[in-house]
């Protein structure tokens, strides 16, 4: 994989992003109606006396059926629809990047940069100072940078690999503006030797359940050969959807975990010294 080299790297800084107040929707409860009750009117009959028989025989008095009262219809309120207004991209009211519009000039012309690619390239170019290196897709709903750094062991006698087994590592960051999903990729650009697919697949197994972020994961390609090669690679991702405040960092968390991450799974893979030998090839 052929990628520019980029600079020294630098200390990741901490941007403080100040948060908007959230103002709290309030719900407006439609009055119910309240049926009005139909007075029903008795009509009293007047009813003809008979002259009584010698004997008077009483009579019963019917016992008159209470009136059955139509029950009025309740019309239910409908709940009135919330007016949350989004931008073109989306965006809440309340989100930091709401209502704006981000674009670059490349050879191409002028490029819209949505809002997690912007994300990603505050982060690259504002906070870590280094040149805009990312290419943005025809209609700019995805994106990618692609980077290397150097990754050194630990100082102290109980890590497998020391202060002074360096190796190079390559970075892929992609974007999905869709999906509002940033992805990184971290390789160890050297193929994998045949005879160790089988050793690093099982370390592979045994390691995942205990990385508490992303994942390790074994890649086949075919190269300009045809031929089958497998690359060891670390995967990591976070969504930006639903971040009102703090994408940026959001990235830069994901990049610095999954760094720490990696490097300690690279470190427990190389108690197989056979393993070891390679990475340090």
């Amino acid at each position: 994989m052929a990628t520019k080299k980029s600079p020294a790297k630098k200390k990741v800084a901490t941007k403080v992003v100040k948060k908007a107040p959230i103002k709290k929707a309030v719900k407006k409860v439609a009055p119910k109606k309240v049926a009005a009750k139909k007075t029903v009117k008795k009509v009293v009959k007047p009813v003809a006396k008979k002259a009584p028989a010698k004997k008077p025989v009483a009579k019963k008095a019917a016992a008159k059926k209470p009136a059955v009262k139509k029950a009025a219809k309740k019309t239910a309120a409908k709940p009135a629809a919330k007016s949350s207004k989004v931008d073109q991209y989306g965006l809440e009211k309340d989100d930091e990047f709401y209502g704006l519009y981000f674009a670059k000039s490349t050879n191409k012309g002028m490029v819209e940069v949505k809002p997690c690619t912007f994300s990603l390239m505050y982060w690259w170019k504002g906070l870590l100072g280094y040149p805009d290196m990312i290419e943005i897709s025809k209609g700019s709903n995805t994106a990618m940078l692609q980077f290397e750094s150097t990754f050194g062991g630990g100082d102290s006698g109980e890590t497998e690999l020391t202060e002074q087994d360096v190796l190079d590592i390559d970075h892929i960051i992609e974007v999905d503006e869709e999906e509002m999903l940033i992805s990184l990729y971290s390789y160890v650009p050297i193929p994998v030797p045949e005879k160790l697919v089988g050793a690093l697949s099982l370390s592979i197994l045994n390691i995942n359940p205990e990385t508490r972020y992303g994942s390790l994961e074994l890649c086949s390609t075919e190269n300009e050969e045809g031929e089958t090669e497998h690359f060891l690679r670390y995967r990591a991702a976070t969504y930006l959807r639903g971040i009102k405040s703090g994408k940026v960092e959001a990235i830069e968390s994901m990049v610095t975990n999954g760094s720490e991450f990696f490097g300690l799974a690279l470190d427990a893979m190389c108690v197989n010294k056979s393993i070891k030998k390679w990475l340090l090839s």
